[in-house]
């Protein structure tokens, strides 16, 4: 897949249609295969590795099952799944706000995420809020699915937390890292740019630098992948980016074990614990170590259903990690390769597949939907410039 963008990271038309459709296969299978890994996860959270075999079998969590905090609903997801939601409609809001000359990115996701806040605490959609557009009067995300604190933190106010000046700055959690898959789906970017946005965006709410350079590395293996690269050059391409960053010690050393843990026989779970060294039920979490147990899942997965399986199947962060890797695998290998039954029960995969599609409209139909001397009032009313 060649780099064609007309210099405002939107895909030009010298992309032909079959680019085109496996560009938009692989993002319809970053979204849904994160929110696959993460409704996979959800239900052993709290679980040890022990405790999931108690409740699930000494194979472990094979399948879908019901969540405790959605009602025994089956395929249900997190407020990590509603955040990602928002990250991609604060990007096509950020292109659409370029026409005005109002070109900051932080700050569009850092709207769209503070909308993701309002549906925490709301009863329901305001639909008179006309800039809201329509992710934000979707009904089915006005309840909360276990959102992290330092996301209703960082996102409870209008503060934008910077680099400099960073929200949370002792979160190490994983929340921001997950969210950060659709930064990687700006194939039009330079990865550079792509580190760039995501690390500064998860330092919104997450200031501990393992948290939001996980983030940022993340997104990197994500671009790599929606740009057509394997896996493992894709982490490589990452670790050396990350090598210039402050900080950058726990995430390439997380990255390190996950590649090698490649070479140290048949894949198990125990293997996979053996990554997340600091991660137990009820302790402190860490992003970088639910990256590694991602990246190393979707290194050996045999296909998205065996890679999904090993990344829940531990007693670290199961949602977690489930999300970061089926974001990888879906991005790898498109919509077409995640496991059609687990699809059918997925929470709001209508609402995944319209926004995953309007994404990709906006990366690569933007000039004739907007533009300083063109617009789509349609377009301009899913997504304002407001």
């Amino acid at each position: 897949m060649g780099d064609r963008t007309n210099g405002r990271g939107v895909l030009t038309g010298l992309w032909g249609r079959a680019e085109q459709q496996d560009f938009r296969g692989r993002v319809r299978g970053a979204l849904l295969g994160s929110a696959l890994g993460d409704a996979l996860g959800a239900p052993v959270a709290e679980l040890s590795l022990d405790a999931i075999h108690r409740a699930h079998g000494p194979q472990g969590l094979l399948d879908p099952a019901p969540a405790p905090f959605a009602s025994g609903r089956r395929g249900a997801v997190t407020a990590a799944t509603q955040l990602t939601l928002f990250t991609v409609d604060g990007l096509i809001r950020a292109h659409v706000r370029r026409d005005t000359g109002a070109w900051h990115p932080p700050t569009d996701l850092h709207r769209a995420y503070r909308r993701w806040a309002a549906t925490q605490h709301d009863w329901g959609p305001d639909e008179r809020r006309a800039d809201n557009g329509w992710l934000a009067r979707q009904e089915w995300l006005y309840t909360r699915r276990a959102p992290e604190r330092s996301c209703l933190t960082g996102f409870g106010d209008d503060t934008l937390g910077t680099l400099e000046h960073p929200k949370n700055p002792t979160a190490r959690d994983a929340a921001a890292a997950v969210r950060s898959a659709p930064f990687g789906l700006l194939v039009g970017w330079d990865p550079g740019l792509v580190l760039q946005l995501a690390v500064e965006c998860a330092a919104q709410s997450h200031g501990h630098p393992a948290a939001y350079l996980s983030a940022g590395a993340f997104a990197v293996v994500v671009h790599g992948l929606a740009r057509g690269t394997a896996l493992d050059p894709a982490v490589r391409h990452a670790l050396g980016l990350l090598a210039a960053r402050p900080g950058h010690e726990p995430v390439t050393q997380a990255l390190g074990r996950a590649l090698t843990a490649v070479t140290e026989g048949v894949p198990s779970a125990k293997l996979v614990e053996s990554l997340s060294p600091g991660d137990a039920p009820g302790s402190d979490r860490h992003a970088e170590d639910a990256l590694a147990v991602a990246v190393y899942c979707a290194l050996v997965a045999e296909d998205v259903r065996h890679g999904l399986r090993l990344a829940v199947n531990h007693g670290g962060d199961s949602p977690a990690a489930g999300a970061l890797c089926g974001a990888l695998l879906g991005a790898l290998h498109g919509e077409t390769a995640l496991p059609a039954p687990w699809l059918a029960e997925l929470e709001g995969r209508a609402t995944l597949l319209e926004l995953a599609d309007d994404f990709t409209l906006e990366m690569t139909q933007g000039p004739s939907l907007h533009s300083p001397t063109t617009t789509s009032p349609a377009w301009l009313t899913r997504y304002p410039r407001a």
